[in-house]
């Protein structure tokens, strides 16, 4: 009789448990049965005989677990086997560190995940029974819908075998992007090997409870320091309207508010709520103001959306009525321009929201962080649609903040809506109607332009404030050129009032086409309303003209010179995330790839407007004009110069003194294959997981392959330098026969050469995307580890697949890519 049979008689649910653990000799909790009903969860990284990740959801007093042996995934394509363990005690949710190497489930143990779970509606605990569970996750990594599915046994089995999977929804995404970016505690930050070691916890960003503004004020601690003065109001950066979602992970995703824009001032103790004019709208928002006033920081500066709920949704005509009555109201915060005086608009948009996340973390329901998605943009601009959204607004996760228009911030609709200036009214027939409908003009080549009139979307109070404030705007003459049979009888007034109209189409004529009345906008003044016009795809917008585009460039390949200009206006979006904005060296080659081919990393001015430079001050001391691009016209314009190749510095010209990511580029000797370099690969990023850094893997379209470690600016390029040195040094002294660290030809035979002087200031790395000036016509191109096994040919990809890396690029698979917030270890 085995013992889980023998304890299986017994009315304890923690018997077994308690059985197999020897408690003299190992520092896990003695299993007691605890009262109550939670809704915990947590997942235990577990290194025992084979490194597996513990799911357990407590359930009756106890944690119901399940060995999860390659880790959850995000992919919902993906089944997990997740074998079912016995039942453990609620005081295991904290347990971590070492279990004895002799006792059960000898290894090491990190908290990887914690928060709370629920079954979804409708559902209950007690269909485990039945064999399967679908529940709802919401954890510091794991979030969304999940389903277990137990199977049936097979032969002698005596455990229950059961499948973990992933639900298609918001929150699905890589295949191993959870295990392969969770690379640290979530109670004590340590790695694996630093918990096995025994070393003390690393200090995380502490978490926040609900307080009151009386507590809150007590609550500034050490940590807060810097300036404590109210930061003043700024210009605000503004979205581009386009038609289309841009695909790629260097995307990040928002739903789009339906709502006042507002720039929250926090310091000294106070706050004020400001519009994106620069109003002080404070009182309207004293809710907000009050709560803003608690957060506990020196000072703050928070871009974001104040919004009303109606049935769950956002809701401008119930905000509208809100700030009119008292009502309760929210503000979404998805930007931080500075904190404690240290202004961090430079910093790239994704470090911008980590650091706001903290802010806003347990700061109450007025005040909430406004969440994204990595890449998945068409998924959640399609679930937003359906669920009667306004959109989303799409955002380059590496871009500074700008207070302009610019398209790093793109917004896309699901219906057509935009603010226009009222004109006048046109008289009802009906008893007790204020109006027929309103007359609308924009602004359009200097002056105002009639747009045509909506007669729907009012109830009689309405229209009864509409009709009052309309009279007091009262004038005999109109101020555009309207139709006659339109506006006959009409009554005009001065344009100052805004209304905020949905509608279908512009009719060729400049009118609109089904419109709908939503609201006054108070918050923008009438002489600024002009339409906003979709933008076109980026490969429709180049404006560089391409001269002698058949000449060939590839001659191999056939690739003509137009047909590379194609490629990059084409794989802009996907690759302006990792080019843009950062100094650039070029590949340039004007006869040819077969001809002669030449670096060129400063410009004078010959290159055009598209091109722009930075002035970066040399080792001698000299100034010299860096190149740099921001857009698919600036990629264009070096084609058109003969560039084929573009490398990329590590620092963007934001944070230039501070790198924001390694490359450690594997560069086999000639007599290698391609299956030694994945496997260098592939182990150098075990190696940097040891030590908490998550990196990623992209084909050279050399001979190699890149492993790429993104970082949050902050350490100089001394130290980064310091770090890959070391790091690339100790791997080869480890393996000798296998790697070498040195450049020199004469020590790299027979050995892959970890290349980590790409990270010195001044050199560059070939940039995702980036076509190669070699036979084929190759792209270096990102692949997820799990691709990276079964590649043959680091230059799998070309130019003539373009459709192929932007598909790929918004997909699943690369989920996530190149993205991480984290610092270098102090190793």
């Amino acid at each position: 009789m085995t013992q889980e049979q023998q304890v299986a008689t017994t009315s304890d649910p923690l018997a077994l448990y308690n059985a197999k653990r020897d408690f003299a000799k190992t520092a896990e909790p003695a299993g007691t049965l605890a009262r109550g009903h939670g809704n915990a969860f947590m997942v235990q990284k577990h290194d025992a005989t084979r490194l597996h990740w513990d799911l357990r959801l407590e359930i009756d007093g106890v944690l119901k677990s399940w060995a999860v042996t390659r880790g959850p995934s995000l992919d919902p394509g993906e089944k997990r086997l997740a074998v079912r363990t016995e039942d453990h005690p609620l005081s295991y949710a904290t347990f971590e560190g070492t279990i004895p190497a002799q006792e059960y489930g000898g290894g090491t143990v990190m908290l990887w995940d914690r928060g709370t779970w629920a079954p979804i509606k409708g559902k209950s605990t007690k269909d485990l029974e039945k064999g399967h569970l679908h529940f709802i996750l919401d954890g510091e990594r794991m979030k969304g819908a999940w389903l277990l599915i137990r199977l049936k046994p097979r032969g002698k089995e005596t455990r229950e075998n059961w499948l973990l999977r992933k639900i298609d929804d918001a929150e699905a995404g890589g295949t191993d992007t959870l295990v392969e970016t969770g690379l640290t505690s979530v109670k004590t930050g340590r790695t694996m090997q630093e918990i096995a070691e025994g070393k003390k916890a690393r200090v995380l960003p502490r978490k926040r409870e609900s307080r009151t503004k009386s507590g809150a004020r007590g609550a500034l601690d050490s940590r807060v320091r810097g300036n404590t003065g109210l930061p003043k109001f700024r210009d605000l950066q503004l979205c581009t309207l386009v038609d289309d979602v841009p695909a790629g992970n260097g995307w990040i995703h928002e739903v789009k508010y339906d709502g006042y824009r507002a720039l929250l001032a926090v310091g000294g103790g106070t706050a004020r709520v400001f519009t994106r004019t620069g109003l002080d709208w404070s009182d309207k928002f004293a809710g907000i103001a009050e709560a803003a006033a608690a957060l506990p920081v020196a000072s703050a500066l928070i871009d974001g959306e104040i919004v009303a709920f109606k049935d769950g949704r956002p809701d401008f005509s119930t905000l509208k009525d809100a700030i009119s009555n008292g009502g309760d109201m929210t503000f979404f915060g998805f930007d931080l321009l500075s904190l404690d005086g240290e202004s961090l608009e430079a910093l790239p948009n994704v470090q911008r929201k980590e650091r706001l996340r903290a802010v806003l973390d347990g700061a109450g329901p007025r005040l909430q962080f406004a969440e994204h998605v990595v890449g998945e943009g068409e998924t959640l601009f399609t679930a937003m649609c359906r669920e009667g959204y306004e959109g989303i607004v799409s955002k380059r996760a590496d871009a500074p903040y700008r207070g302009r228009r610019t398209k790093a911030w793109l917004k896309i609709k699901c219906t057509r809506r935009q603010e226009f200036v009222i004109l006048g009214w046109t008289e009802s027939t009906a008893k007790g109607r204020g109006f027929r409908a309103l007359l609308l003009g924009q602004h359009r080549d200097g002056r105002l332009v009639y747009s045509g009139k909506v007669g729907t979307g009012f109830d009689r109070d309405t229209m009864a404030a509409l009709r009052t404030r309309m009279d007091r705007l009262a004038r005999k003459t109109p101020t555009v050129e309207a139709p006659r049979a339109a506006t006959r009888g009409a009554h005009w007034i001065t344009p100052k009032l805004v209304a905020e109209i949905a509608f279908t189409e512009f009719t060729p004529d400049g009118a609109l086409r089904h419109p709908s009345y939503l609201g006054l906008r108070e918050d923008k003044p009438a002489e600024d309303v002009m339409p906003e016009i979709p933008k076109k795809a980026a490969a429709a917008r180049i404006t560089v003209k391409v001269t002698h585009p058949e000449r060939l460039i590839f001659p191999d390949s056939k690739v003509s010179k137009g047909q590379l200009a194609d490629y990059y206006a084409a794989v802009a979006p996907i690759m302006l995330p990792w080019a843009a904005h950062r100094p650039i060296s070029l590949v340039r080659c004007p006869q040819g790839r077969g001809k002669k081919c030449f670096f060129q990393k400063h410009d004078a001015g010959s290159f055009g407007k598209h091109v722009r430079h930075v002035d970066i001050t040399e080792k001698d001391g000299s100034v010299e004009p860096y190149l740099y691009v921001e857009d698919a016209d600036g990629l264009v314009q070096c084609v058109q110069m003969g560039t084929i190749e573009f490398h990329g510095w590590a620092s963007s010209v934001g944070t230039l003194e501070q790198p924001d990511r390694l490359v450690f580029d594997l560069d086999p000797d000639e007599g290698l294959d391609f299956g030694d370099v994945k496997k260098a690969a592939i182990d150098l990023k075990q190696h940097l997981a040891d030590i908490g850094l998550t990196s990623f893997a992209m084909l050279s379209g050399g001979k190699g392959v890149h492993v790429v470690v993104p970082l949050t600016p902050g350490a100089d390029w001394d130290a980064t330098k310091s770090f890959a040195e070391r790091f690339a040094r100790a791997l080869a002294e480890a393996e000798p026969n296998r790697f070498t660290a040195t450049m020199a030809k004469a020590k790299r035979k027979g050995k892959i050469f970890i290349d980590w002087l790409r990270n010195q200031r001044g050199n560059t790395a070939v940039l995702p995307y980036s076509a190669r000036a070699r036979s084929g016509a190759p792209v270096a191109a990102p692949v997820s580890w799990s691709e990276l096994k079964d590649i043959e040919t680091p230059a799998m990809f070309s130019v003539e697949d373009v459709d192929t890396l932007i598909g790929r690029a918004n997909a699943r698979a690369l989920d996530g890519w190149g993205v991480a917030n984290q610092v270098l270890p102090d190793v």
